[in-house]
């Protein structure tokens, strides 16, 4: 029982972090928040070594957030999740906001899944290839 009411107050406070995440975070920091280049020797050429400023992308733990397509079955723990709204079990979205896993189902509903974490995340994302000022600006380039 007690497991039910800490699950219960866990879930509660990952929802609310992750509305206003969703409602006020812009996923592409302010240029001025990028460090700049190091500072180099005389006679070193820093053009060289780095991209300039408009071409870097910024760290992964400096973005409000990261998504991905999981176009498949989504197996956790030996069993295929499904949306526990609508039962839909393929075309998720896989949001990781700070350390929490969120999947949206192709028909909108968003659900946490407190069993993967955001090491399983980076084990199966891939590079980043686009970064948006939005939540939903990513998901129209996903396709959403």
């Amino acid at each position: 029982m007690f497991r039910r009411i800490r699950e219960r107050r866990n879930h509660q406070a990952a929802q609310r972090e992750y509305e206003e995440l969703t409602q006020t975070a812009h996923l592409v920091p302010a240029l001025a928040e990028i460090p700049d280049f190091p500072e180099t020797a005389p006679g070193q050429d820093a053009e060289q070594d780095f991209l300039p400023r408009d071409l870097r992308v910024p760290p992964r733990d400096k973005l409000a957030g990261l998504m991905m397509r999981w176009d498949g079955p989504l197996v956790v723990e030996g069993e295929v999740h499904a949306c526990p709204e609508c039962g839909a079990y393929r075309d998720w979205v896989v949001f990781l906001m700070r350390e929490s896993i969120w999947l949206r189902c192709p028909a909108g509903h968003e659900t946490l899944e407190p069993r993967l974490d955001a090491a399983w995340y980076n084990r199966n994302s891939g590079p980043l290839n686009s970064l948006h000022d939005t939540v939903q600006d990513g998901l129209k380039h996903l396709g959403r």
